[in-house]
């Protein structure tokens, strides 16, 4: 039976692998990308070449502690670190982070769906908070899944949870899907 301190262990040697790749890689650091790093390549083979360092991460994931994990076509895994900085004035986790790190789970899910010189933005973002989280929790992960996805309009769902299999946000996203100029 895999207890929460294994499940943490192996989301830690998870995160350590993917900080590793994209602190060597060729696109180390955070920043924007290049548009010669993203020319022909579909949204997936953007998301899995940031996975290996050949881009770099969205400097808001270097900002609020959180980076992607995993990807696979209609699927994006984040993971993040709630840290005091993240706090609202009551002392628990500011909605604000919830939503950033859900929406960028919902997003990237959709951006894997995407042929090359496509891009998309999102159009409406719900979030459900039902559990309050603090720094005490060591990492949480969003898993962003895509529900469906047409040429204009694309709609994706995500979990928040712990280590620990406790759920503290969902959240909904509807995004629009357009050709990117140039």
């Amino acid at each position: 039976m895999t207890t929460t301190t294994d499940t943490l262990t192996q989301w830690l040697a998870a995160e350590q692998a993917v900080r590793d790749a994209m602190a060597t890689g060729p696109g180390a650091g955070a920043g924007v990308a290049r548009p010669e790093q993203l020319a022909g390549k579909s949204g997936l083979e953007v998301m899995q070449a940031l996975l290996r360092g050949e881009i770099p991460q969205a400097t808001i994931s270097a900002t609020l502690d959180f980076l992607l994990l995993e990807v696979e076509r209609g699927r994006a895994l984040f993971q993040g670190r709630p840290g005091p900085q993240h706090l609202n004035p009551m002392g628990s986790v500011h909605g604000g982070w919830f939503a950033t790190l859900l929406d960028s789970a919902l997003g990237c899910a959709v951006h894997t769906m995407l042929p090359a010189g496509s891009g998309y933005t999102t159009a409406e973002l719900g979030v459900n908070l039902v559990k309050a989280l603090t720094p005490k929790v060591a990492r949480v992960r969003a898993e962003g899944r895509v529900i469906h996805c047409g040429r204009q309009l694309a709609t994706a769902e995500a979990r928040l949870v712990g280590a620990d299999g406790t759920l503290y946000a969902h959240a909904t996203t509807t995004c629009l899907v357009f050709q990117m100029p140039g």
